[in-house]
């Protein structure tokens, strides 16, 4: 494979916010249409739905265990994003990974610098996404590694400051993989498939895909230009989302409304990709954006393991 640049010089939105400067860069500034002032959102107390999954690792309750499954199908259905507490992973896990993530972001850029990424798989530490010059871009940075299956994983990418976040991402990724497969259980179950269809539909649990990105979203001074992240729908199969502890930034779209999600402490947030929409759409599920691919085949890459950091 040939090895692809970056179209231009890449600058760090960090560096940008650190500044000082009290007006973005033309590069950030989006169309009028698509600037968060712009977007039509319900302010009506609306969220996304909260499902608690402790019945479905007690058993003891048959009833509650089914009532689990039909709120589970109904957010799928409705919604296509919700957030599930409860859910098995250590609540001190998930706070160590926000904050060496962020302890991270916060070295120096010579250090972070290391590990600049490339167009060609986008593995490490980025700041942009697509080859077009000229681009208009997202107040953004971020950090991308590949996690599944262990054959992709290329150790000489993972940061090794600080100290502990090697064997946090590992910890962390492991345990937010296992959620994953917890949740396509739950979604076969709901389609009336077996409970490892899906699963298997996306190459087994020794083969199947999942990344792991970080994105960090630091201060702008003109936030009514510009957006974090642009309007999308995540190709992969799920995304799970671990989101920042004070911040609020997550908007999901409703019909033609944009509500902005409130994440429960200790909470991660699910969204339904485009890829298992290929199968649950034939059976009432959707995504969020109801986008539908076309070919109806899986591809690996159905894990999204998201750190949103603030």
């Amino acid at each position: 494979m040939s090895c692809q640049a970056w179209p231009e010089p890449v600058v760090r939105v960090q560096a940008l916010a650190e500044s000082g400067l009290s007006s973005i860069p033309s590069r950030y500034v989006k169309p009028r249409s698509q600037r968060p002032t712009n977007t039509n959102t319900n302010t009506t107390y609306m969220n996304i739905p909260v499902i608690d999954l402790q019945s479905l690792s007690s058993g003891e309750d048959i009833a509650l265990r089914e009532e689990t499954l039909q709120r589970v199908a109904e957010a799928c259905r409705e919604w296509g994003f919700f957030q599930v507490v409860n859910h098995g992973v250590s609540h001190e896990l998930m706070r160590n990974a926000r904050e060496l993530w962020r302890e991270f972001f916060d070295q120096p850029y010579e250090l972070k610098e290391e590990y600049a990424n490339s167009p060609n798989t986008y593995e490490g530490y980025g700041s942009r996404l697509g080859v077009s010059k000229g681009a208009i871009l997202d107040w953004s940075d971020y950090f991308f590694l590949h996690y599944m299956p262990p054959s992709l994983r290329n150790q000489d990418k993972w940061p090794t400051l600080p100290l502990s976040l090697r064997k946090v991402i590992s910890e962390y990724g492991e345990e937010v993989v296992k959620l994953g497969g917890r949740m396509l259980e739950l979604m076969s179950r709901n389609l009336g498939l077996k409970e490892d269809y899906l699963m298997n539909a996306f190459g087994g649990e020794n083969e199947i895909g999942g990344c792991l990105r970080v994105n960090f979203y630091p201060k702008c001074p003109q936030p009514d230009l510009t957006l974090g992240l642009s309007a999308h729908s995540d190709p992969g199969g799920m995304t799970i989302l671990l989101p920042d502890d004070f911040v609020s930034g997550l908007q999901v779209r409703k019909g033609n409304h944009w509500i902005t999600v409130n994440p429960l402490p200790n909470a991660f947030i699910i969204n339904v990709g485009d890829q298992i929409q290929v199968t649950i759409t034939i059976i009432t599920l959707k995504s969020s954006n109801n986008i539908i691919c076309t070919n109806g085949k899986f591809l690996n890459n159905i894990l999204k393991i998201l750190v949103y950091i603030f």
